[in-house]
């Protein structure tokens, strides 16, 4: 019988890293992807490093309709040669259910078949890590696939996993770079944030990685005929303004968080731990990057429904703060009290942006 290799993507991973890697964090609306040309990147990627043919790339994500059907886009991609779309379904507060369900059925399912001579897993999440054992214990390889951070590193792949696999690999960033970009700001004639009106007049696109724009002042009276690059949303972020630091003698503070969203769980702590000031630092730039990114494609309605929602912030929003923390910092769990921290300080920035 002819030996194949298989191909699992856990697509929420892989365009928060993509989305991390091109625009500084991991909002999935704040970047375009080239489904057809990031599909056959990844299966030549995969074919290369096996040395055998695909059989099957399985695409896990949640449907986007009602009670878990495809949008037009997942369609689209499940017509793809060789893809089978395998979805889950989003909860009415945004939350997939199901996909890592799925994955860990197939892997076991294939593992009992005998389906395939090796799966790769392109994902990060810990809770895979049983159902990569149960593949193995039926004689599958199983190797991670990682989407590169800026500096090459695997980005947020889970430790528990990476012992779990038989290998890990790290595709080249070049797969994300040619068919992940940032979005383009769409013309509208509703007045923006003032903070970030002050870069995004045009609708030019700043390709990441590379240097920061220097900041520039804002012409009391624009001319409509200028068009002006738009800085990415990691440009932006570096233009929106600190939050006041703590006295320099004070190595770090007690704090709690009255910020709450329906999705988290768990008591405010009683006793706040201490903060360092590099956590602080980075918390605030997880902040500012998210703020940005969101900005480039949120309508004045989108910002006018944020700022009446508070203290309750939308899922996608809240869990890409939480992943660009988790990243940051290096850890796959989030500490409580960083959390009610990390929401306090995004509504800060938030009310930065709106004087």
């Amino acid at each position: 019988m002819r030996s194949y290799c298989a191909l699992y993507v856990d697509v929420g991973y892989l365009l928060a890293a993509a989305a991390t890697r091109v625009t500084g964090t991991s909002l999935r609306k704040g970047i375009v992807v080239s489904y057809p040309d990031l599909v056959a990147r990844l299966i030549k990627d995969a074919e290369v490093a096996s040395g055998l043919p695909l059989l099957r790339l399985h695409w896990y994500d949640s449907g986007n309709r009602p009670g878990g059907n495809p949008d037009s886009t997942q369609e689209a991609i499940g017509m793809l040669p060789r893809v089978k779309l395998r979805l889950g379904r989003t909860s009415p507060q945004g939350e997939q259910k199901g996909v890592d369900l799925r994955i860990g059925l197939d892997l076991a399912a294939h593992g009992r078949n005998r389906s395939v001579d090796v799966i790769y897993l392109l994902s990060g999440d810990d809770d895979l890590s049983e159902a990569v054992e149960e593949a193995q214990s039926h004689g599958m390889q199983v190797v991670l696939m990682a989407v590169p951070d800026r500096s090459g590193k695997p980005h947020a792949v889970s430790r528990h996993l990476i012992r779990e696999a038989d290998d890990l690999i790290v595709l080249d960033g070049a797969v994300v770079d040619d068919t992940v970009h940032v979005r383009q700001l769409q013309p509208e004639t509703e007045v923006p944030l003032p903070a970030v009106a002050a870069g995004v007049a045009a609708a030019v696109e700043v390709p990441l990685p590379g240097p920061r724009v220097p900041a520039s002042p804002v012409p009391e009276e624009p001319k409509p005929a200028a068009a002006a690059p738009r800085p990415t949303p990691a440009v932006l972020a570096g233009k929106v303004p600190h939050s006041p630091a703590p006295a320099a003698a004070a190595p770090g503070r007690l704090v709690w968080s009255s910020a709450s969203d329906g999705i988290a769980t768990g008591e405010r702590p009683a006793v706040a731990p201490v903060v360092g000031q590099r956590e602080l630092d980075l918390i605030d730039e997880v902040c500012r990057g998210v703020i940005a990114t969101w900005s480039i494609t949120a309508s004045a309605t989108d910002r006018t429904r944020l700022m009446s929602q508070k203290p309750f912030i939308p899922g996608d929003l809240d869990r890409a703060l939480l992943l660009d923390l988790s990243a940051r910092l290096d850890r796959y769990d989030v500490e409580d009290h960083l959390r009610f921290l990390l929401r306090d300080h995004f509504w800060e920035q938030v009310r930065q942006l709106d004087r």
